[in-house]
């Protein structure tokens, strides 16, 4: 292993790797982009030493970008004390991040929280949840919309919109429907046997896409007037992403229920189901539970991310983001861009041919880390830790990599 600038470079020849991934991993994951060593700030290496510049942030995970100093500190100091001590006991980074998620998700003193492992844990609790609202029995359909994506265990698989990834593992959880995302079809499809209905207030996995204007107020109306659960998968929108803690909170309404993960910690697995109001009384003890969930070393890794993104202003700064990125892909004089979506850092865009895999492999070869969502969309997600210097590059490669594909 050599140093190189600021790069570690590792002498492992590319097919050695390759080979060795293709041999010892399952082969549900496909063929990795590039062997990642070590990352700082916006950027990452890879084993030859090449750097990227990350505009996916382990798609909208790293909200502090890669080695930030606050994160470092907090998990080594909590890794020299205390890193796990199963549900039977608490400790003081769970109780402090339980608080802390109440706060900042509005929940107030009526919330309560349930830490696990990643975002689509966080969904099976959800779901669970959502069959505690039975009423008087007749309450046995959850809602979910078309095109969505809530993760690819069995109950979040069933939740998501998407049927290429449902049908090899069908049958699924019986009760689920899959809506348009429309106002008529809410209202269409909520009546008093709907125990709940989950929503992303943008969905990620679809390219970035935004839903119709005054649709979560509509389904916040419906759900209250049938006693339905309003869940919000804020898994990859959630923790300042899209200028406010949460997006919910730019609708101005309140969810019965939140599903957090990705950027809670900057990196370290983490999910968490936050419940408001009446939804917090549904669960008793003992019927769920996480070994892993809420362990010190997460929370104690989340506090230190959600502290420095306050102190430090990136809710704000995840806003300038978004308006700084609309302003430069719109700059950028290419046929290419039909569209640009989302909200804050998290930004979609629609492209007017089939060549989103084209762009983020050019992109890629160029040193910019972009994702291809679906054959017309590019997703962009960097860190909220970015400003001028980064705004920069990605203009150049960008550009670049636009007018290679065109």
């Amino acid at each position: 292993m050599t140093e190189q600038g600021n790069a570690v470079h590792i002498n492992v020849g590319e097919q050695d790797w390759r080979q060795r991934f293709g041999d010892a991993m399952m082969g549900s994951l496909a063929a990795p982009l590039a062997m990642l060593v070590r990352g700082e700030g916006a950027h990452v290496w890879d084993v030859d030493g090449k750097r990227y510049l990350d505009f996916l942030a382990g798609i909208a995970v790293n909200a502090l970008g890669h080695a930030h100093p606050v994160l470092v500190d907090a998990v080594s100091s909590q890794v020299a004390t205390l890193a796990h001590v199963s549900n039977y006991f608490a400790s003081p980074p769970q109780l402090e991040l339980a608080e802390r998620l109440r706060r900042i998700t509005g929940a107030g003193d009526r919330g309560r929280v349930f830490f696990c492992n990643s975002g689509t844990e966080a969904v099976e609790a959800a779901i669970k949840l959502a069959r505690l609202n039975r009423g008087d029995g007749s309450r046995t359909r959850i809602l979910s919309l078309v095109n969505s994506f809530h993760g690819r265990t069995m109950g979040s698989l069933s939740l998501t919109g998407k049927p290429a990834m449902r049908e090899p593992f069908e049958p699924l959880l019986p009760g689920v429907e899959h809506i348009d995302s429309t106002v008529e079809a809410l209202e269409a499809a909520i009546d008093d046997t709907v125990a709940a209905v989950f929503i992303e207030p943008i969905k990620g996995e679809a390219g970035v896409l935004d839903l119709p204007e005054g649709f979560l107020a509509r389904a916040r109306e419906l759900t209250q007037e049938h006693g339905a659960l309003l869940i919000l998968d804020e898994i990859q929108t959630g923790v300042g992403r899209t200028g406010s803690w949460f997006a919910f909170q730019q609708s101005g309404i309140e969810p019965d229920a939140l599903v957090l993960a990705k950027g809670i910690a900057g990196g370290v697995p983490i999910g968490a189901l936050v419940t408001f109001g009446w939804a917090s009384d549904l669960f008793t003890p003992g019927q769920h539970g996480s070994t892993f969930g809420g362990n010190p070393l997460a929370t104690a890794a989340g506090n230190a991310v959600l502290g420095e993104i306050e102190r430090a202003g990136l809710i704000e700064n995840a806003a300038i983001i978004g308006t700084t990125l609309r302003e430069i892909i719109a700059s950028i004089d290419s046929p290419l861009v039909a569209e640009i979506r989302g909200q804050g850092a998290l930004v979609g865009i629609g492209l007017s041919k089939p060549v989103a895999a084209e762009i983020a492999t050019k992109a890629m070869e160029l040193g910019l880390i972009v994702n291809a969502t679906n054959d017309s969309s590019i997703r962009i997600a960097p860190p909220l830790i970015i400003g001028d210097a980064e705004f920069e590059e990605f203009r150049e490669l960008f550009t670049k990599t636009l007018e290679a594909v065109s």
